[in-house]
């Protein structure tokens, strides 16, 4: 299960790609720039291990960023997609699938009494966004520090993600204007949020319930209460990003899970069970607001399509209570190994979870905001990722970004997890000597 990195092939197309997109991938944290290294081709995946093509073998914590919490190639997901495949791939008309799967998220998360497809999470964005202001009559949104809520103009200050990786606060290219309605606050400050929505006519408080965007970095006690409440007395609407969280953390999502109601809530990743889907659900007096049924409009062609509302059936259909403890207890002893391992060799790190979640932060002090993320030894992470990567474990390529541990992985995986960590902790240069 070690992986030699000679990255013969990986460098070959690398080079080419270079010359034909952007950066030479699809997706910036692809690049793994922030750990300081070319990136890595896949060749294919399995249960919870990548093989890349140079023949290198590595236990998979990035799982497609999320979609996958039953690994690579889970049989009854294929099978799925190979009997919906069969019939058609598109057909830009309504199926019985996407009843299905609307009816499925319904009775999983409460508030969601209907639903609207979209393919990615950045489009649920955009269609919350706009419905929340048509509800509203207003145009503010607040959002918090180190959220990212997909490449949306207005969405992109102060994002997390990739943009934090970069050190960009925004990005060229978005209007002065489309950010002049965005409203930042840090995450877990309640005074700075009772006052921005004392301040502002507010048509949405749009937050991640769990943020891993600048790694996890959960809410303090009575923070998501707080939303609700000051959403509520100012009447905004408070929009939850499950795109991460959601059917992962619980079968309701983290809105089950830290019980708080959003009004509408995105989706994403795992309701497409690894291929391309995301949603918008909420109360079904917010939802026919959008055409054909109101006259809030938002289209798509490949929305709700067959093959991804297949996987998605398949992905849910296998999230029972049980897959739940299983996952949250391999989670937990990952967490916890994580915590011996370091601080065995010496080095402090704090190590936030929740069921299908990790993030590992080189910091002597808790983590609660974007800042505390940007005040991490980010050079000690990149070190330490670069240390495993060559051990045979594929952790995100940027501390911003969570760990996903999935159903797939196995206790022999997990303690060649946890011996590659040590390791790779071991070869890092001592704290007080780091440059």
């Amino acid at each position: 299960m070690t992986a030699s990195l000679t990255d013969t092939r990986s460098a070959e197309l690398y080079r080419r790609s270079l010359e034909r997109l952007p950066g030479g991938v699809n997706s910036p944290v692809r690049a793994m720039r922030a750990i300081g290294r070319d990136p890595i081709f896949i060749d294919r995946g399995a249960g919870a291990e990548l093989f890349d093509v140079d023949g290198n073998r590595f236990v998979d914590y990035v799982c497609s960023w999320g979609p996958l919490i039953h690994g690579h190639a889970h049989p009854l997901v294929l099978e799925a997609i190979e009997r919906a495949a069969a019939k058609g791939t598109s057909f830009g008309a309504p199926t019985a699938g996407e009843l299905e799967l609307a009816s499925e998220v319904a009775r999983r998360m409460d508030g969601v009494e209907m639903l609207r497809m979209t393919s990615s999470g950045t489009e649920a964005s955009m269609t919350a966004i706009r419905l929340a202001r048509a509800a509203t009559g207003r145009e503010p949104i607040l959002k918090f520090a180190g959220a990212y809520h997909g490449h949306v103009d207005g969405l992109l200050a102060q994002a997390g993600s990739g943009l934090a990786t970069q050190a960009l606060p925004s990005s060229p290219g978005v209007p002065a204007s489309a950010a002049a309605a965005t409203i930042v606050v840090p995450w877990n400050d309640p005074d700075a949020l009772t006052q921005a929505t004392e301040s502002h006519q507010l048509a949405a408080i749009l937050a991640e319930p769990l943020p891993a965007n600048m790694g996890l970095v959960s809410p303090s006690a009575g923070f998501l209460e707080l939303l609700r409440e000051r959403a509520d007395a100012t009447g905004a609407l408070l929009v939850l990003d499950e795109v991460i969280s959601g059917f992962r953390v619980a079968a309701g999502g983290a809105q089950e899970l830290m019980g708080v109601r959003a009004d509408l809530t995105i989706m994403g990743k795992i309701l497409g069970g690894g291929l391309p889907a995301a949603a918008l659900g909420g109360r079904a007096e917010l939802m026919r607001m959008l055409a054909p049924a109101g006259h809030v409009y938002q289209a798509g062609t490949l929305s709700g399509n067959p093959l991804a509302v297949a996987a998605g059936l398949a992905t849910l259909e296998l999230l029972d209570e049980p897959a739940y403890l299983r996952l949250g207890a391999y989670t937990e002893r990952l967490a916890e190994g994580l915590r011996d391992v370091a601080a065995e060799h010496g080095h402090a790190v704090q190590v936030a979870s929740v069921p299908g979640l990790l993030t590992v932060f080189f910091s002597e002090r808790p983590v609660t905001s974007f800042e505390d993320a940007c005040g991490c030894d980010l050079d000690a992470y990149a070190a330490w990722c670069r240390g495993l990567l060559s051990r045979g474990v594929y952790p995100p390529a940027s501390q911003f970004e969570a760990w996903f541990p999935s159903l797939a992985h196995t206790q022999e995986q997990l303690e060649h997890t946890l011996a590659a960590a040590a390791a790779a902790f071991a070869s890092l240069p001592e704290p007080g000597t780091r440059p």
